[in-house]
């Protein structure tokens, strides 16, 4: 196609400016249309070594996993070996989550209701995600199942788990047999031990706001989370293969109802408009007036990876990074891509107002509490309100505390007023403790008041 030739040519010319205007050390960007891709890459996979990023590049695509994992779960539905409506522990009875109630659909939707954020290593072994799932024995409840959505990372280690007991193999092995054979896929690689036969990306991290990146001290997350997207890597003509799949009705890899549930509207997420509109069965909805988009982001240490597809285009675009303002790189050529390309324009994410407005803030002040961080709204004695993000756990151990001034956005919705990792995070401030304050304070997922 000509079209996406030329593309190609003016991504070739543009794409290292970019990268450099967005401190990203690298990147692979493909844009599909039917079965014509236009492919290109720049920059330097790891800043330690000097390699060359190439369209052949693997990098890790995050939480881009869990349609992997939700497409795994969907072919065993398909054999009729698994109820979406049935609760998750008719499959896996030594699980014990804080309400046994909890349905493999509403897993795959986020809206199972329990603490999600938490990653415990179990090890390097075969038997990490078993081993991981045992430790929720007890997890916090925060709302009933199926109440709102909240992203759940542990919901998806537990789905993996399903695939594992079900097929009696590997979640990783599962990934290979189910998914890498039948599409045919050249750069594939579940874990570190596979990636290194590959041109891997290395993530880069900034010490401090502003420093200069420095390679990140290790490649991957926990193994425990690999369902939920700790180490997944794959090149972008890979991700672009599976995609198509999707596109393609399942094209024999799944079913046309089951890959037409996966992208059925399950739960509408709060105006955040730093995600999807709404969720299916592992796909992210975005509303358009020209027609529904569906994708998912994913974040590992130092690399984040965005995936957009437009069914009614036969349109996939998938942007691969390392380090540095991905948000701020994809900001600059997704959107425009899917208009062009798609004919679909989907909102970016929201900035503070020059001249926010006034506010009463009682309702909102007050600390919130989760696994891997407390979030404590207060006010000073000017008037201005502020977030002070204290992190916990393992997630203290990759970023520190922070305090930003929040600003007025509408409704009940507050936003930073200065950004972060490229975002001006908006926060949602959700139903009633009983004394007319805010129970949740939500940015994706539900953080429950603590005082």
């Amino acid at each position: 196609m000509d079209k996406l030739d030329a593309l190609r040519r003016r991504l070739e010319r543009e794409l290292p400016a970019l990268l450099e205007h967005h401190r990203v050390p690298a990147a692979v960007l493909a844009v599909a249309v039917g079965e014509e891709t236009a492919t290109a890459a720049a920059g330097v996979l790891n800043l330690g070594t000097g390699v060359t990023a190439t369209t052949d590049s693997v990098f890790q695509i995050g939480s881009i996993t869990k349609v992997w994992t939700a497409t795994l779960v969907l072919q065993l539905v398909d054999e009729g070996l698994v109820d979406l409506d049935a609760p998750v522990q008719r499959y896996l009875p030594e699980l014990k989550l804080g309400d046994a109630a909890v349905t493999v659909r509403q897993l795959l939707s986020h809206t199972a209701g329990f603490e999600g954020d938490l990653f415990t290593d179990t090890g390097p072994g075969d038997d990490a995600v078993e081993k991981f799932v045992a430790t929720l024995d007890g997890v916090a409840q925060l709302f009933p199942p199926g109440e709102l959505f909240s992203y759940n990372n542990a919901g998806y280690v537990v789905l993996g788990r399903l695939v594992e007991v079900l097929r009696g193999k590997h979640y990783e092995d599962c990934l290979r047999e189910y998914l890498g054979t039948p599409l045919k896929l050249q750069q594939f690689s579940p874990n570190a031990l596979d990636a290194i036969r590959f041109r891997a990306a290395l993530g880069h991290l900034e010490p401090e706001p502003g420093a200069d990146l420095v390679p990140a001290p290790f490649w991957s997350m926990l193994r425990s989370n690999g369902p939920a997207g700790s180490s997944l890597a794959m090149s972008a003509a890979d991700l672009v293969a599976f995609a198509r799949m999707h596109l393609a009705g399942g094209a024999g890899v799944l079913s046309a109802e089951s890959a037409a549930a996966m992208v059925e509207r399950q739960v509408s997420l709060p105006p955040l408009g730093i995600m999807g509109d709404a969720w299916g069965l592992g796909w992210e909805l975005f509303d358009t007036p020209a027609g529904q988009v569906y994708g998912h982001d994913g974040n590992t240490i130092g690399q984040a990876a965005f995936l957009r597809l437009v069914p009614e285009s036969d349109l996939v675009v998938a942007l691969l990074t390392n380090g540095g303002d991905a948000m701020g790189l994809y900001a600059d050529l997704v959107p425009a891509l899917l208009k062009e390309f798609g004919g679909v324009e989907v909102s970016l994410p929201p900035r503070p107002p020059e001249e926010p407005e006034p506010f009463a803030a009682d309702r909102y002040l007050g600390t919130y509490a989760s696994a891997v961080a407390d979030l404590v709204v207060s006010q000073d004695d000017d008037g201005r309100v502020w977030l002070e993000q204290r992190p916990k756990g393992t997630a203290a151990e990759l970023s520190s505390a922070s305090k930003s001034e929040l600003v007025l956005l509408e409704g009940d919705t507050l936003i930073l007023r200065e950004a972060q990792g490229g975002i001006h995070l908006p926060l949602v401030f959700l139903g009633d403790d009983g004394t007319g304050r805010a129970r949740y304070v939500h940015s994706g997922r539900a953080t429950r008041r603590a005082e």
